[in-house]
């Protein structure tokens, strides 16, 4: 390859071996999402310590419960249009930072007004971190591989929540439920150190905002030294293109429907997940369970999204709407089995695991289906804004079982209702499939290069 020699970016990609550097990329990635799924289910697994503390009832529990997920809604709507336009990297330091400091801030609070304004400002930071690090990750992965390494980097989420309620049953004891909320604050900001020197910014979007030359050589040179020799970089999209960036791609008439049924999808999504883990340890106590073993058993079910691995393969060799789809329509059936099964422990624990793997499983494969589905000009945009309106059915979830409780549904009436929710994000997804059968036949197209 000579110095006057024009290389595409993705097709570079593409050919080399995942390597040390994207690996590198891939760990401060996992991390972030490890660290938002630790702090955005810590406070399900502190509230019975609250009700105890505070002398509050369980309705009282529903606005700090929901406070984070509307402040991850806003992160995440606010943040993806930025990401857009000023870049990955900033967006994921300075969401790290700041959700991390505020968690931290939180320990100390001194009652649930104050708790629940800054469990909103931790989902703020929270709702920005989460898809501008699906985004980063996707962007530095070659095509082949893209669904399995991301729905790997998306295990940190379930498995961070599911780390939270074990370390959970065991601090609160004995340092009390503040000790929880210190470690997802301190946590995170070790991590902005790391993120400061080691992040770099994507290459796809350096390319398609025209940065300078040098900078994205010196990026894809850790990739591999070959890009040395590159004079300037191109880009290919197998995702039809609009003209338009952001927004302007994701409610595109080409997109819209597609962008609906991925929020719907994910939407539905959370309201299972959310329901669950902020819910799921008052409900099995209720139903006669001890504090701690119905924390521990609450814990199995986000600790099931390892499963999402295999899906991020089947996805990458099969039709990935079908696949994420099949998987929600599973996750009915088991969440409704929950609640069938509270009078047999044994039988409670592996169905809480089964229903845990498969709800993790799609919804944690729904990142890398948004990923794929957008152009890189809204890439960006397009998974924060499934992540950030989304984020309105964990809120939704949280206020479910708190007006079921309220109207005496039983136990299996609850869980029951929450699996109607899979069926709803299963069919979405079928649209969408429907609506654009053959977007992965769409040719890749070429956008303009970078000057020299």
């Amino acid at each position: 390859m000579n110095r006057t020699s024009v290389v595409n970016v993705q097709t570079f990609i593409n050919e080399q071996p995942f390597g040390r550097f994207q690996w590198l990329i891939f760990l401060m990635c996992f991390v972030i999402v490890l660290l938002d799924g630790f702090d955005t289910a810590a406070i399900g697994f502190i509230a019975p310590a609250l009700l105890t503390e505070w002398h509050l009832t369980k309705p009282d529990l529903a606005p700090v419960l929901s406070a984070a997920l509307f402040g991850l809604a806003c992160g995440a709507l606010v943040s993806g249009p930025l990401s857009d336009r000023l870049g990955r990297r900033v967006l994921l330091l300075g969401s790290v930072c700041l959700f991390g400091l505020v968690c931290l801030v939180s320990a100390f609070s001194s009652g649930i007004g104050p708790l629940t304004a800054l469990r909103f400002v931790t989902g703020v930071g929270l709702g920005a971190a989460m898809p501008n690090a699906v985004t980063m990750m996707g962007e530095f992965c070659p095509d082949r591989r893209r669904a399995t390494v991301i729905n790997l980097m998306f295990c940190g989420f379930p498995l961070g929540a599911a780390l939270g309620g074990f370390l959970a049953a065991w601090m609160i004891p004995q340092f009390g439920w503040r000790s929880v909320l210190v470690l997802g604050g301190v946590a995170p900001l070790l991590l902005a150190v790391a993120l400061m020197l080691k992040m770099p910014e994507s290459v796809r979007f350096m390319v398609a905002n025209r940065r300078p030359v040098e900078r994205i050589r010196a990026a894809l040179a850790r990739i591999s030294p070959d890009a040395l020799n590159a004079a300037s970089f191109v880009m290919t999209e197998t995702a039809p293109q609009t003209g338009g960036k952001g927004l302007g791609v994701v409610l595109s008439r080409a997109y819209l429907l597609g962008s609906a049924m991925l929020w719907l999808a994910y939407f539905m999504g959370l309201v299972i997940f959310y329901a669950s883990i902020n819910w799921m340890p008052i409900l099995l106590k209720d139903a006669g369970l001890t504090p701690r073993s119905a924390t521990l058993i609450s814990a199995l079910f986000p600790l099931g999204g390892v499963g999402a691995v295999l899906l991020g393969v089947l996805m990458d060799r099969f039709n990935p709407n079908r696949m994420v789809a099949a998987c929600y329509a599973l996750t009915a059936i088991s969440v409704y089995c929950i609640g069938q099964a509270v009078g047999n422990i044994g039988l409670l624990v592996l169905i809480v695991f089964v229903a845990g793997v498969l709800m993790n499983t799609a919804q944690s494969s729904m990142p890398a289906l948004a990923a794929a589905f957008y152009p890189t000009e809204g890439r960006g945009t397009g998974v924060a804004w499934m992540l950030g309106v989304g984020r309105f059915g964990g809120i939704a979830g949280s206020f479910l079982v708190a007006e079921l409780t309220r109207r005496h549904f039983t136990f299996a009436g609850v869980f029951a209702t929450i699996a109607a929710a899979g069926v709803l994000a299963c069919a979405a997804l079928l649209i969408k499939q429907m609506a654009r059968p053959h977007a992965v036949e769409v040719s890749a197209r070429e956008v303009e290069s970078l000057g020299h």
